[in-house]
């Protein structure tokens, strides 16, 4: 009969459209469970336990990264594995070009940064910061026969920088002044360092750590002259709006309270920090 033939239909449609609204909102369940999850752990905890974070780094900045039997060392590279142990994250080191980094940053290509960048007030408009973890000065650097003694003897010098530093800032300001004859840019500060030993610059200005270390192993051949404060502090860099910040200063608050800074500081700096920023 069609009125008995039209119910069963009715019937079998509603049966059909009652499965697939269960099926649905079984797998809306699970996907919405777990994203709940990942966001609400993000949110309280900053971070999912054991998730893997893409860390930028100029691993050619002995001694904050640089590279040992083919691992990347250095202080830099112990405080952010301390940082991740703490804040439930594992940093995965990607050696990036010193002037890529801020950059990269910017697209979203990496997830964080620690390569003894100097926070200014230029890179805040474009990366967040962490709280500062290194007070810096910067430094000249010259080989150990040279007749410059400080900035006043750079008149007619060429001086070596690496290219997006604050170093390279201040050597411009002082060609701006007139203190200096050239300033010759380098990929890395390896090979401004190279090129000084090789007689091809002057002088380099740099991080005044950096410089002393590598003083300390030339053999006598290279020595730092002069120190020149800029009142620098490093901080480690992230997207705009990333939720890493938190969780990370946490644990950089912890790492500064408990001794563990300081026991990365001077195995890496050689002695104690005079004051822990």
């Amino acid at each position: 009969m069609p009125g008995r033939e039209v119910a069963r239909n009715f019937v079998t449609l509603a049966l059909v459209f009652a499965a697939l609204f269960l099926v649905a909102a079984c797998g809306g369940g699970d996907g919405g469970g777990e994203q709940t999850a990942g966001g609400g752990g993000e949110g309280t905890t900053g971070m999912e336990t054991g998730r893997t974070v893409t860390v930028a780094s100029d691993i050619a900045y002995r001694p904050f990264e640089f590279y040992r039997n083919g691992e990347p060392v250095g202080f830099d590279i112990d405080l952010m594995r301390e940082i991740g142990r703490r804040a439930g994250f594992t940093p995965e080191f990607q050696n990036v070009t010193f002037d890529g980094i801020i950059p990269g940053l910017g697209s979203n290509l990496y997830d964080a940064a620690i390569s003894a960048i100097t926070i200014t007030e230029e890179r805040r408009q474009q990366v967040d910061f962490s709280e500062p973890y290194f007070n810096a000065d910067q430094s000249l650097l010259v080989r150990s026969d040279s007749e410059i003694r400080s900035v006043d003897d750079l008149g007619q010098a060429t001086v070596g920088v690496q290219i997006g530093t604050t170093g390279a800032n201040k050597a411009n300001q002082f060609q701006q002044q007139g203190r200096i004859a050239e300033v010759r840019t380098f990929d890395t500060i390896e090979d401004a360092f190279t090129a000084l030993e090789n007689g091809q610059v002057d002088a380099v200005i740099n991080d005044l750590p950096v410089s002393q270390d590598k003083a300390n192993t030339s053999d006598g051949r290279l020595e730092v002259v002069q120190v020149i404060p800029t009142g620098e502090q490093y901080g480690i860099a992230f997207p705009k709006g990333s939720n890493l910040v938190g969780p990370v200063n946490r644990a950089l608050r912890e790492m500064k309270s408990d001794g563990t800074y300081a026991e990365i500081y001077e195995k890496w700096i050689g002695r104690k920090p005079e004051e822990i920023p």
